[in-house]
């Protein structure tokens, strides 16, 4: 089950919000939430888990780390609102959202100068156009996948995974080849598993558009350290489509 969202950044009126937090790794960077928990803070119309993050545990559904408000650490940098949070980690690329909503996903895992919000993820699915061959470990086995791609558009993309007989994910490759035929330039690989959630805000109230599954409990959401976030202004039909695809 794969979940899509089309978003024109140079629609009138849409913004760009990356989870705030603070460059103290040894108090926790930020403060864990879901999602939905997000969205309703910042009063979002749409948001996605982001940056692969720790300390995290998950032993049962009354056993696991983190709780919606403990502290967290995320893995490259992270960015909001021009603050630095989370420093560059080397083979982590980011993606990078300037003033005017100029979005683009830099291999070195470093934001240049200006960057007003920024979430990194752990390897590069797409560059070019083409493909990009991972090694990670659990890339050749179908998983629950989130992933960013930048081109004509910014698009959101979620698989649900890890639930037999509804969806079991994709690999790595596969996701690939879907976000190249949505016509993108490059694409970046954000945490997955459990921690894959879409969340949407309309006129119906807060709703996920995925079924996440945390401590194997489909439906519950799983808190997490950081996520992207998008709201607009004005004209939000022109801004944003919701959702693109249900595949």
């Amino acid at each position: 089950m794969l979940h899509i969202v089309s978003i024109d950044l140079n629609a009138t009126g849409i913004g760009v919000l990356v989870t705030p937090g603070k460059p103290m790794p040894q108090y926790g960077e930020s403060r864990a939430r879901t999602t939905s928990e997000l969205v309703k803070e910042f009063k979002l119309q749409l948001a996605i888990n982001a940056n692969y993050f720790g300390p995290f545990r998950e032993e049962h559904p009354w056993d696991f780390y983190p709780h919606s408000g403990d502290k967290t650490n995320v893995i490259g940098q992270a960015i909001s609102q021009g603050f630095v949070y989370s420093p560059p980690r080397a083979g982590w690329p980011v993606l990078c959202f300037d003033t005017n909503n100029r979005a683009q996903i830099v291999e070195s895992g470093r934001c240049p100068d200006g960057t007003l919000q920024a979430v990194a993820g752990i390897d590069m699915l797409v560059s070019g156009g083409k493909t990009v061959k991972s090694d990670a470990s659990d890339g050749e086995k179908p998983y629950g996948r989130v992933a960013v791609a930048v081109g004509k558009k910014l698009w959101l993309i979620a698989v649900d995974g890890k639930q037999p007989h509804y969806s079991e994910g994709v690999t790595l490759a596969e996701l690939s080849e879907i976000i190249v035929n949505l016509g993108a330039e490059t694409a970046l690989n954000l945490d997955g598993g459990g921690s894959t959630t879409m969340v949407v805000s309309d006129r119906k109230g807060i709703r996920g558009l995925n079924a996440p599954i945390h401590t194997k409990l489909p439906m519950r959401e799983r808190p997490v350290a950081n996520h992207l976030g998008f709201y607009v202004r004005k004209n939000p039909r022109a801004a944003l489509t919701l959702p693109a695809r249900k595949i």
